[in-house]
């Protein structure tokens, strides 16, 4: 019996082809799931059951960016149209988020008349006098210190003094001020003292100054924990809607908050007022670690006040930048 020949090979597809089917798949899946997690962060898992997930991505959510080059370079080694046109999807809803922040000017222009600047100076700072110097060479009227010690403290007085006489100081915030404060008070967010609240008498009428430092958060195995700072949040939030003097009139929440303005679990706070960086601001103005910034977590937010321009400041010996933001009444 004769064998039956065998079927001629099949002939090799053209050198440079990009039609073979399915390749490529898991590559654009992946770019179709990371553009979801940058256009629908808000509803990211969040809370301890879920590690806080939801923060951790809102935190460094700029950051999801670096995700795109991989991506792209998979999509060229394994020769798909499919995964290089789904490519482009995290890259257009990146450029969407954060494009206007890196490729415009968004300050609105003329004169400011209120400038202020928040600081957290670091408690272990070995040059306080040297941060001092350069708050004041920021011309701002309004200056807002976190992380105060004692020994640093008496510094920051003295190299104040000449130019901004009037000043409080409750636990590790304080205050300096051009303008005559009054009602100055401790604002209990934690067991310890991290917050005041003044009234700042300008030429141009009051102004409510809050000026926190929110507990820290951490990230570990289990998580992004955030659970002492949330809860510094909404004692903050329930103080805030008790003051009548913050809710009838221009008010100022300044200083380390340990979150961004993106981060869900910080709504509520966030809700009350408009980020002067985030509409006048050059850049996306992250302000920590002052060596490599990769998050803006010191905030100048306003309410009843236009912002101008915002930026962060040339780092002293702390860790965080300063930030600083000229408003207009």
């Amino acid at each position: 019996m004769n064998a039956t020949p065998a079927p001629p090979p099949l002939p090799a597809p053209p050198a440079g082809r990009w039609t073979v089917p399915g390749r490529g798949r898991v590559i654009a899946g992946c770019c179709v799931l990371t553009a979801l997690a940058m256009s629908l962060n808000r509803w990211i898992p969040n809370g301890p059951a879920a590690g806080n997930l939801g923060s951790l991505v809102q935190t460094f959510l700029p950051w999801t960016g670096l995700l795109v080059l991989p991506l792209l370079v998979g999509a060229l080694l394994r020769r798909s149209r499919t995964a290089l046109i789904a490519a482009l999807l995290p890259a257009l809803t990146w450029t969407g988020l954060h494009g206007p922040a890196l490729l415009t000017d968004r300050g609105t222009g003329g004169p400011a008349e209120l400038t202020v600047v928040t600081h957290n100076v670091d408690d272990a700072n070995p040059d306080p006098a040297g941060a001092a110097r350069a708050v004041v060479a920021s011309g701002a009227q309004l200056i807002a210190l976190e992380e105060l010690t004692w020994p640093a403290t008496r510094t920051y007085e003295r190299e104040l003094a000449a130019t901004h006489p009037y000043h409080v100081v409750e636990g590790t915030v304080g205050l300096w001020s051009t303008f005559p404060l009054r009602d100055a008070e401790a604002v209990p967010i934690m067991p310890w003292t991290r917050a005041l609240r003044a009234t700042a008498d300008t030429p141009r009428g009051p102004v409510r100054v809050y000026v926190a430092h929110l507990a820290s958060v951490r990230l570990r195995p289990g998580g992004f924990v955030t659970e002492r700072r949330n809860a510094a949040a909404r004692n903050l939030d329930a103080a805030l809607r008790a003051d009548p003097a913050g809710a009838a009139g221009r008010t100022l929440l300044l200083g380390d908050l340990n979150g961004t303005t993106a981060d869900a679990a910080l709504a509520p706070l966030m809700s009350r007022f408009r980020s002067a960086q985030g509409e006048a601001g050059v850049g996306l103005g992250f302000s920590w670690p002052a060596r490599f910034p990769v998050a803006r977590i010191d905030q100048i937010l306003v309410r009843g006040l236009t912002p101008v321009s915002a930026r962060t400041l040339p780092p002293t010996a702390s860790d965080h930048l300063p930030v600083v933001a000229s408003l207009r009444f």
